[in-house]
């Protein structure tokens, strides 16, 4: 991480006096402004933020809604701890990280079709069963009628597999296709190049800057051997190094003005694209709602089913009647009316 106290140019090279030629001995205001300055801001890995309790409290752009162009400035570490992961990276891979658990859904989905699937293929199994198929009278039509449910209720959990494949688990596979990745790496080269052009400018801003200190310091240094007269040097060379100066302070607030620049445009990319991130996350989450919303309607209109499935069953259990039963059975497998009597001699 690279920190550096930073100054506004408008703040050290805005007095005309500060470019103006300096008596010999004299300490160019230009010099004297950036000792003076007081430190408001630092530059964190090529981004300058405001010192905290400098300057006016910066408002939310998006107050009160936790928005993504708020709180993704900084960069991090990762978890490692050795590298530094952007802001805008992090909101990449939540991107990245919905885009997998929508498609562990899915793959959860259609583990819960296929539990349907062999629940209604061991259903409809079982319905032809012979096992009790000799049961007679009204018991027996409440055993014929409730195996029969049981391929009735196997045809429900079928529909309901099916439906939950392509009303569920498809949405949820093919909501954003292999594009969005492609889309993401788009923001991401974008993003990224804005951040090495400001690296860039920064850098810059550091060169001038010590160019600037170097000249200073030959002007200086000269001013001072003129004095003491421990050198030949005359006026003329110190208006020429004075000249130096007031050029490299020239070059550094040319500099500084493209680094502002750059990080004002790298802002305002970050701000709308950040914003159409945030727009792409709630799409994602109101996509699942809406299609797990439609799970549980499903699920409902199976069990719906299911009941009506086993309410002829209830009828017949109902009207069950063992007289009945005994009635039909005796007349099917009596053996004679004529009772017994009693022996004569």
């Amino acid at each position: 991480m690279m920190m550096e106290a930073s100054f506004d140019a408008e703040e050290s090279f805005d007095d005309p006096s500060c470019l103006a030629p300096q008596p010999p001995g004299s300490v160019s205001p230009a010099k004297r402004q950036i000792n003076e300055v007081k430190e408001t801001k630092t530059t964190i890995n090529c981004v300058t933020f405001p010192l905290p309790g400098e300057g006016p409290e910066q408002q939310l752009l998006k107050p009160n809604e936790w928005s993504y162009c708020d709180y993704f400035w900084a960069d991090k570490k990762d978890p490692q701890g050795t590298t530094h992961v952007t802001g805008f990276e992090v909101l990449l891979q939540k991107q990245l990280k919905g885009k997998q658990l929508q498609k562990e859904m899915a793959e959860f989905i259609h583990e819960r079709i296929k539990i349907e699937e062999e629940y209604a293929k061991n259903l409809s199994k079982l319905s032809l069963s012979p096992l009790a198929a000799q049961e007679e009278g009204t018991l027996g039509e409440a055993w014929t009628q409730l195996k029969k449910s049981l391929h009735d209720e196997a045809e429900v959990h079928l529909k309901f597999s099916n439906k939950l494949h392509t009303e569920v688990e498809k949405p949820l596979l093919t909501f954003r296709g292999d594009n969005f990745k492609k889309d993401l790496k788009k923001y991401d080269h974008h993003i990224a190049d804005l951040r090495k052009q400001l690296a860039s400018r920064f850098a810059s801003v550091e060169k001038a800057r010590k160019a600037l200190a170097d000249r200073q310091k030959d002007l200086e240094v000269k001013t001072q051997q003129l004095e003491i007269k421990l050198s030949n040097k005359t006026e003329e060379d110190i208006k020429k190094a004075r000249r130096k100066s007031t050029q490299a302070g020239d070059d550094l607030m040319r500099c500084l003005d493209l680094y502002n620049q750059t990080q004002s445009k790298w802002f305002e990319e970050m701000v709308t694209t950040s914003m159409e991130l945030e727009k792409l996350e709630v799409e994602r989450v109101e996509w699942i709602q809406q299609h797990l919303r439609q799970y549980t309607t499903l699920r409902h209109e199976t069990d719906m089913f299911n009941q009506s499935t086993v309410e002829p069953v209830d009828q017949l259990l109902q009207s069950m009647d063992p007289a009945k039963d005994r009635e039909l059975w005796v007349k099917e497998n009596k053996t004679g009316e004529i009772r017994p009597v009693d022996l004569d001699i």
